[in-house]
């Protein structure tokens, strides 16, 4: 159910104080290092504090010294509370461990990170930050030479030195942030210029000044605002409106989300509600926004209001692939859980597709090698050949701004476009409270034991897939059930390109098939 205060902004602010405290201090014990699809996160205190920056930052030292990594780290972190605290204890365990660390004097978007890396100025990053989650909450996440996401191979290194050290803090090395510049060990590296000229090579900025088009940017108090501000100023987008500057560890200026929680998710139409507004009010034809690290994106126009990624990203594939006939890159990948719909854009642009687990490292390959022409997930994360391996919410952003300035259409418009080509799906996501014994089951779920499984709302089962939840995938529908990692819950996905009556049926029958 929707919170009562959903859309608003919040009556009470979070108690920074305490949360520093509790950073220092945990009033519980701390939990264990583990990394999931992005790195280590937790709420301040017991679940992320001091002691685990500096276990996972002497974990990391250990691997890159053990296997001779050679190169510069880069460390940074978002606008959250205790990022900058992080990302200078992470600083001065590498550098009290012999090793070179960039830490820039501004936060950091996680895309930027991941450019870096593949700019060869960094051979590897720990960033901090929790993304878009509240911001109670905090986190670390390491980038490898890859620029992207580390794989399971490597966290599973650092979650087991991390916790060896959590256990044992008197051997994490450390010196002072003086000491270790007077070492040469740590210098301050402009991060904006070079990603801002770079993205000028893959976004058509020319056009979209020349356009006219007016367009409202919200960085959501991210690390995005020194970054638009830069592609504003160098690009001489005069048409381009940054229309917020505040920028707060507790985000009281973000209304609350369904929940009722501060979650700063630019695809929620709740914290985006003051865009939307913006935009049906006729003010501004375009309103973009990062999440706070930037990596994830929300758009909304004057005729479509708040774009659904999946909505976004199929009007992104479409554009590339027309852009790009020429390219070699000719798969389009998505995660499990993304529309259907991109599968067949792809096939009428003579793509083929890549359906991946959820998580941005199963892209990384992809990117890196030049096959995948554009990757994207439902959860509004995407970006594209010859980029970085990373999500990317400012050039998703600008990518969009740059398709309604060459088309002089709605995105809203050009989705029902490809619909009417293509078939018009209907789509959901769903997130079940459940036991952990209905979660274990879930679990044990394999191809074999759903054999039996010949036919779900009327429409032949054609294959089964196992592996990140449980995937069934019909003739003209499917559906994928996940156990959430953290939470008592299950994610339903459903999408189907026969209507609204037949999704209730798949969504009613498929609960049946996993006892939930």
């Amino acid at each position: 159910m929707t919170d009562i205060n959903a859309g608003k902004l919040p009556v009470k602010t979070i108690d920074l104080k305490m949360l520093e405290t509790e950073f220092y201090n945990p009033s519980n014990q701390p939990v264990k290092v583990k990394f999931g699809t992005s790195g280590h996160r937790g709420e301040l205190g017991a679940g992320f504090c001091a002691l685990h920056a500096k276990a996972i930052a002497q974990a990391v030292a250990k691997m890159h010294l053990e296997e001779n990594i050679k190169g510069k780290i880069l460390v940074g972190g978002d606008t959250r509370l205790m990022s900058k605290v992080t990302a200078e204890l992470c600083a001065c365990v590498l550098a009290g461990n012999g090793l070179e660390v960039l830490l820039p004097k501004i936060p950091v978007p996680t895309p930027v990170f991941s450019y870096e890396i593949l700019s060869k100025r960094a051979c590897a990053s720990l960033n901090g930050t929790a993304s878009h989650n509240p911001p109670q909450d905090m986190g670390l996440k390491y980038n490898p030479s890859t620029g992207g996401p580390a794989d399971s191979v490597i966290t599973s290194k650092i979650e087991k030195y991390a916790n060896y050290y959590m256990e044992n803090p008197g051997e994490i090395k450390f010196i002072s942030l003086e000491e270790a510049k007077k070492r040469n060990l740590v210098s301050e590296p402009d991060v904006i210029e070079n990603y801002v000229k770079a993205l000028g090579e893959k976004i058509n900025f020319a056009l979209i000044k020349k356009s006219g088009l007016k367009a409202a940017l919200h960085p959501m108090g991210g690390t995005s605002l020194p970054f638009l501000q830069a592609v504003k100023a160098k690009y001489k987008l005069d048409n381009v409106e940054i229309v917020s500057m505040l920028q707060n560890p507790s985000f009281n200026f973000i209304p609350l989300d369904h929940d009722g929680k501060t979650r700063m998710d630019p695809s929620s139409k709740y914290p985006m509600s003051p865009l939307i507004d913006l935009v049906m009010s006729g003010k501004y034809d375009f309103a973009g926004a990062c999440d706070p690290d930037a990596d994830r994106f929300g758009a909304a126009t004057a005729k479509g209001g708040l774009l659904p990624p999946n909505h976004a990203l199929c009007v992104m594939l479409d554009y590339l692939a027309a852009k790009n006939k020429s390219s070699s890159a000719r798969c389009a990948g998505r995660t499990i859980g993304t529309t259907h719909l991109i599968d067949r854009i792809a096939a009428a642009r003579g793509l083929s597709v890549e359906e991946v687990n959820v998580g941005f490292k199963y892209f990384v390959d992809g990117l890196l090698s030049g096959r995948l022409l554009m990757a994207g997930e439902e959860s509004a994360g995407m970006s594209v050949t010859n980029w970085v391996t990373e999500k990317d919410g400012l050039l998703a952003v600008f990518l969009l701004l740059e398709i309604m300035s060459a088309t002089g259409q709605d995105i809203a418009g050009l989705y029902k476009q490809l619909t009417e080509l293509y078939g018009n799906p209907v789509y959901t996501r769903v997130d079940m409270p459940v036991t952990d014994e209905v979660k274990a089951k879930l679990k044990g779920f394999t191809e074999e034991s759903l054999s039996y499984l010949k036919e779900v709302a009327g429409e032949k089962v054609l294959k089964i897939r196992t592996g990140d939840g449980v995937k069934v995938y019909l003739e003209e529908s499917w559906f994928l059930v996940r156990p959430s990692g953290t939470e008592a819950i299950v994610k339903f996905y459903a999408e189907t390109f026969k209507g609204e009556e037949h999704l209730s049926k798949i969504l009613e029958e498929g609960k049946k098939v996993f006892g939930i």
